[in-house]
């Protein structure tokens, strides 16, 4: 009888506060932990390349963008292609064993040059190119995965419970890295991160076990799967030609990372004119990662669940450009070091805790290919291409200071809040007539 009310009364707080039923729980965990690991690797890596960035000089991030870009342009029809001719069963844990084996060789190169003191310049950019690819496509394939197994309901309900996972990696991962950079060096925490990576792979194998068992009648339309997603290695460039859910989808990616690099080069600028060296500019930048991760947590466990309930996708994507409206108005009168980073943690968290899980939402009711292929585009090429465009603007502009530069991005804020309230409303359109299932497509 104890042990029963104990069952029940955990189910009422997890299905309360989380929004959890108790058939998800085993895939819900499965879930956390896999996007926990995937983030920890990618949260020690990032303030190794923000400190690349910062040695690289400010004035070659656009170059850097641009190789990212190029980079991007080229790995995304390769990513279609897989996609396409391997079934997903296959191709996921694929990404992630290339991925890792890609950190042991910068592990190696860091290590060549640290003992034979060469210069790291060229290394580190490449290593900035390489980790501005990395952490797109991890994360693209990782909700693409997500939209695949869950529903939507599933989805307004769970996402932000497994968003938390990748904001507890975001926190752990520069929190290892700020008390281990200094002591160690940077480059003995890569294999660390490398094994992170590969643990997540053994969560994708938890999951897909998990679909097996609960979808045992429907193994052919999972992600179980033998069978490969087919169609076309540029679907996902199609697809936002073809449709204005896309196109907007696109735009608002295109006006956040605008926003986003103009803050990057800020923050790049002032920290290399006030901070020396290597390890202690990593640590500046750990720091603000954990910052953003603490909030973020908090954010998707506690909030993002009854934000989209209450408030619906659209006011809930509207909240990262309302914060940068404010954000930018207070840079324009105050361009300091701590105003940008005050601004970047908090610009990042609400990005992480309430936006981010609401846009991979807008995936539940699409089909099963643009679940892979038109997803992955947009958020690596096309985030990639407007990193680009934001970092060549601003500098045409860099002569304006900061100050001037925060007053011309106002705009752009504003219309990506009237984006977001018009994919909100198209969303609930979709949702009403599609009839989608999480196995299913049009």
């Amino acid at each position: 009888m104890a042990e029963t009310t104990s069952a029940t009364l955990t189910d009422k707080v997890l299905g309360q506060l989380l929004g959890l039923e108790r058939r998800e729980y085993i895939a819900v965990a499965w879930s956390f932990a896999y996007f926990f690991c995937i983030m920890t690797s990618y949260f020690m890596l990032r303030p190794m390349r923000e400190t690349m960035g910062v040695e690289s000089g400010v004035k070659t991030i656009p170059i850097l963008f641009s190789s990212t870009f190029v980079v991007m342009l080229l790995a995304s029809p390769v990513f279609g292609w897989i996609a396409s001719r391997y079934p997903r069963r296959r191709f996921l844990p694929w990404v992630y064993y290339f991925f890792a084996l890609n950190i042991l060789l910068f592990f190696a190169l860091f290590t060549y040059a640290d003992k034979n003191d060469l210069e790291i310049v060229w290394i580190g950019r490449a290593f900035f190119v390489w980790i501005s690819v990395f952490n797109l496509f991890v994360v693209s394939v990782f909700w693409s995965f997500m939209a695949d197994i869950y529903s939507k309901e599933q989805g307004r309900r769970l996402f932000g419970v497994i968003s938390a996972g990748g904001s507890a990696g975001a926190l752990t991962g520069p929190f290892v890295t700020s008390q281990l950079v200094v002591p160690l060096g940077f480059a003995n925490l890569l294999p660390i991160s490398a094994a992170f990576l590969v643990t997540g792979v053994f969560c994708i194998y938890q999951l897909r076990r998990w679909v097996q068992t609960e979808y045992s009648g429907e193994t052919s339309s999972t992600v179980a799967s033998q069978k490969p997603l087919g169609g076309s290695a540029i679907a996902g460039m199609t697809a936002i030609v073809r449709s204005k859910y896309f196109l907007t989808i696109t735009l608002t990616s295109i006006i956040a990372s605008l926003l986003g690099t103009a803050l990057y080069m800020f923050m790049n600028d002032l920290v290399a004119n006030s901070i020396e060296g290597v390890d202690q500019r990593t640590r500046l930048f750990s720091y603000i990662d954990a910052a953003t991760g603490l909030f973020a947590l908090i954010f998707q466990l506690l909030l993002v669940k009854h934000a989209v309930s209450k408030l619906g996708i659209g006011f809930t994507l509207a909240l990262m450009p309302l914060v940068s409206l404010l954000g930018f108005a207070l840079l324009a009168a105050n361009p300091s070091l701590i105003a940008v980073a005050v601004f970047q943690a908090a610009r990042r968290a609400i990005g992480f805790g309430f936006v981010k899980p609401s846009t991979d939402m807008l995936y539940s009711v699409v089909t099963l290919e643009e679940k892979y292929k038109a997803k992955n585009f947009i958020d690596t090429a096309v985030y990639r291409g407007s990193d680009l465009i934001g970092t060549w603007t601003v500098r045409l502009v860099w002569s304006l200071g900061i100050s001037g530069i925060a007053v011309l991005l106002l705009p752009f804020a504003l219309l990506w809040v009237l984006l977001s309230l018009w994919l909100g409303r198209e969303y609930r359109r979709r949702d009403t007539l599609s009839g989608f299932s999480h196995a299913s497509s049009e």
